[in-house]
């Protein structure tokens, strides 16, 4: 017996969509919303210039670390020469770090300033931040100048060995951080450090509150606990 469908054609199955996935640069990108373009972040939310300035500086903390270490373990073991006692002048080194101090309020008011796009404060920030970087190296090196006068050099005894070489060693990294500052000081005056550069200054100014943590804890370390 012959069958005749009259219910018409059949409606052919609409496939499913498939989304396409993107590619890993536009995965991984976020967006900036001072410069209008994308930046590439990784896994932490962190771009990778922060993220590096992070890593670094985790390294900068074992280096410290064991200068700090050594100072502890070597400082009492000179039996010639001037001690700590002999040479160090408090008042003086507590000055010289009150300014590096305060130039960490100087750089939070730099990095503030850019995020809020005033290029002129930004500039007077950044240039004052320097001044007193140098103001501190000025102190540093009369500092080592006195020791040598009274007798103390770094071949003296161990106690010179290890103060010349922890405190020389972040007086190096306070000279590199005084050298970024005036970096950014020129791109501003080149006009070339708007707001869509902030997080250069922000990694900028990690890296400058970290020279300044790490002499809160020699200050105390070296001049007024061992």
């Amino acid at each position: 017996m012959l069958f005749i469908d009259f219910s018409g054609p059949r409606s052919r199955p609409t496939p499913p969509r498939t989304r396409r996935r993107p590619p890993l640069a536009e995965a991984t990108a976020v967006a900036d919303p001072h410069a209008g373009h994308e930046v590439h972040a990784t896994s932490t939310g962190l771009s990778n210039e922060k993220l590096g300035m992070w890593v670094f500086l985790s390294s900068e903390c074992l280096l410290f670390g064991g200068l700090i270490s050594t100072y502890l373990l070597l400082n009492k073991r000179s039996v010639a020469g001037p001690r700590p006692e002999d040479v160090f002048d408090i008042p003086f080194t507590s000055v010289s770090s009150f300014v590096l101090l305060m130039s960490s309020l100087t750089m939070v008011l730099a990095v503030s300033s850019i995020t809020r796009g005033d290029i002129a404060r930004n500039r007077l920030w950044l240039t004052t931040t320097a001044l007193l970087g140098m103001v501190f190296i000025g102190g540093q090196v009369y500092e080592f100048t006195s020791f040598v006068k009274e007798g103390l050099g770094f071949t003296t005894n161990i106690f010179g060995s290890a103060f010349f070489t922890l405190t020389g060693f972040h007086g190096v990294h306070v000279s590199v951080g005084i050298l970024m500052l005036l970096s950014l000081v020129g791109l501003s005056m080149r006009g070339k450090l708007g707001p869509e550069r902030a997080e250069t200054v922000e990694i900028v100014g990690l890296y400058w509150h970290f020279v300044d943590i790490v002499w809160i804890i020699i200050f105390t370390v070296v001049y007024l606990v061992a």
